[in-house]
């Protein structure tokens, strides 16, 4: 009893904590995001067909085939990202297929390439994230009128 709530607790916890990091993320950040849940996702296939856990391993490997068509292959522009967005979008379709064909016949080879081409491609990714910006803060001068006056013991 205690321990299925624990679990519940936890995942909603997590839930909670990867939906605002959604939510808080740039562009780039969710593609990099999309990149680490479709990894996961195949670390998990792989350890699932070593157990021998079919119905899981399947998910596992849908879950990934989704991220890879639904998130990644769908951000792409085909119409400004020209040659690179299009030769992207036919890798997307030969990870998925590999990841169907690795299913299909239990090749765990299969899911290991998909998963070392999307950690090369993600590794990519983050080398080319746009420099993030320190705001300015204004100079605060030595005597701010709008600042509080510091009070001495002998004022008050």
């Amino acid at each position: 009893m205690f321990g299925s709530s624990k679990s519940y607790g936890a995942s909603a916890y997590t839930k909670i904590g990867v939906e605002t990091g959604v939510i808080a993320a740039s562009p780039h950040k969710l593609i990099v995001m999309l990149f680490d849940g479709a990894i996961t996702a195949i670390g998990n296939a792989v350890q699932q067909m070593q157990k021998g856990e079919i119905a899981a391993k399947g998910k596992s490997i849908s879950h990934a085939i989704s991220i890879i068509d639904n998130g990644l292959r769908a951000s792409l522009d085909k119409r400004v990202g020209g040659e690179i967005a299009l030769n992207l979008d036919a890798l997307y379709e030969y990870m998925s297929r590999q990841l169907l064909l690795g299913n299909l016949n239990k090749d765990e080879e299969k899911l290991l390439e998909v998963q070392t081409l999307l950690r090369d491609l993600k590794q990519t990714w983050e080398t080319i994230e746009p420099a993030a910006q320190a705001p300015t803060q204004p100079a605060i001068s030595e005597h701010d009128p709008l600042q509080p006056r510091q009070v001495h013991v002998f004022e008050a």
